[in-house]
């Protein structure tokens, strides 16, 4: 990925978002380790298949990210890729912002 310059006010706005964004995110993979735990299964099933999650989920951007200006659209991509967020979430950010993610999703 080409690097392209981060306007102050999107870095601003990024910065404002990534926590609540993230801790939703944690929320609703909260709820799925939750509904791993109570499956009819056994106790080793479950087990493996919440140890193997975890694993999974834990080096996903909703989950841990390095926020800096030039990881941002990296994030905001994954964030994208992982359904931490949507494209309304991206309201406020600048056209150009909005616009380079776009394309490099290949809309």
């Amino acid at each position: 990925m080409d690097r392209i310059e981060i306007k102050e006010t999107d870095w601003k706005l990024y910065r404002s978002r990534i926590g609540d964004w993230q801790e939703a995110f944690m929320e609703k993979l909260c709820k799925e380790y939750i509904s791993i735990l109570q499956a009819d299964k056994n106790a080793s099933n479950r087990f493996w298949e919440l140890h193997d999650r975890l694993k999974e989920d834990s080096t996903k951007t909703g989950v841990i990210a390095r926020n800096a200006r030039s990881s941002m659209i990296h994030n905001i991509l994954n964030l994208l890729q992982e359904g931490a967020i949507t494209d309304e979430d991206l309201e406020g950010f600048s056209d150009d912002l909005i616009e380079r993610i776009q394309f490099l999703q290949g809309n």
